[in-house]
């Protein structure tokens, strides 16, 4: 029994295993930095970029559509990052006002920070930034706190999808 047991478990862990692929749906094209570059815009000029295949693949590659969001004007990269939590309210009839207001407040002094107003039920939220690290949210979180002291109390930062500028 042992030596049945034993060919088994051999047998399991030496043949060989097939990936299975399905032809039926092609591949969506992989969208690089290469290819951002070597777009012309208006009033760009155009960048030629001379490489072997070989460092092109070393470079990671995202899904167009996926990763990249673009707007009229701004194409941003949506990654893992940081903003700070201003307000958080489950008042129906005040909280959505009152995230709008604070928004315009925080707009006058800091009008370069963006700011977020979502509704996630219950809750109307505001949280301002697009920050890749835990450190520049803290240091914007500060100057809110000293900025809106009334505020500082439910002020935090929140791990959330960013949007970086690629122009």
């Amino acid at each position: 029994m042992k030596h049945f047991l034993l060919s088994f478990l051999l047998l399991l862990l030496c043949a060989p295993v097939a990936a299975q692929q399905n032809d039926s749906i092609p591949a969506e094209p992989a969208y690089t930095i290469f290819d951002e570059l070597a777009k012309r815009g208006a009033r760009q000029g155009l960048v030629t970029i001379h490489q072997s295949e070989a460092i092109r693949n070393l470079v990671g590659a995202c899904k167009f559509g996926k990763d990249v969001e673009t707007t009229d004007d701004e194409t941003y990269l949506k990654i893992p990052g940081f903003r700070a939590q201003v307000f958080s309210g489950n008042n129906q009839r005040k909280s959505k006002d009152e995230a709008f207001s604070k928004e315009e407040e925080i707009k006058e002094l800091f009008p370069d920070l963006p700011t977020y107003v979502t509704y996630t039920a219950p809750f109307w939220k505001l949280r301002v930034g697009d920050f890749r690290s835990h450190e520049e949210a803290y240091q914007v979180l500060r100057q809110l706190m000293a900025a809106f002291p009334s505020y500082a109390k439910e002020m935090y930062i929140v791990k959330e999808e960013v949007k970086i500028p690629l122009n």
